[in-house]
């Protein structure tokens, strides 16, 4: 059986882009993770150590994202490889991390990157 966790929302401000002044002055971000993984066990131990916990989850994301980048590329590759370092029992694991009103020069809510990760 596999169930899916997501954590929806995260929100941070961050420094990552490719023009110096995004360095400086950053910008808000969005991320949102979903992991596919077998939770039986943990449905029948009632126990944390049998689940992710997406108190770590969220954490992974805030440091990951604290190091900065040129590109969102990078950042989604981080984010993705350090949760299933973390937890290599998760079998599908998808990291999205949106910039929100992106200097492009144009009327852009956001520009999502998205990387699904298969373990």
């Amino acid at each position: 059986m596999k169930h899916c966790i997501n954590i929806k929302g995260i929100r941070l401000y961050a420094f990552h882009g490719c023009m110096q002044e995004e360095s400086k002055i950053g910008s808000e971000y969005e991320i949102n993770i979903s992991v596919k993984l077998d939770l039986e066990t943990a449905s029948k131990t009632d126990s944390l150590k049998d689940t992710v916990d997406y108190v770590v989850l969220n954490q992974i994301v805030k440091d990951q994202m604290s190091i900065r980048s040129k590109l969102l590329e990078t950042v989604v590759r981080r984010i993705g490889n350090e949760i299933l370092r973390v937890y290599p029992k998760i079998t599908t694991l998808q990291v999205a991390v949106t910039k929100l009103n992106p200097p492009i020069n144009g009327n852009v809510q956001g520009v999502e990157l998205v990387e699904i990760f298969k373990n």
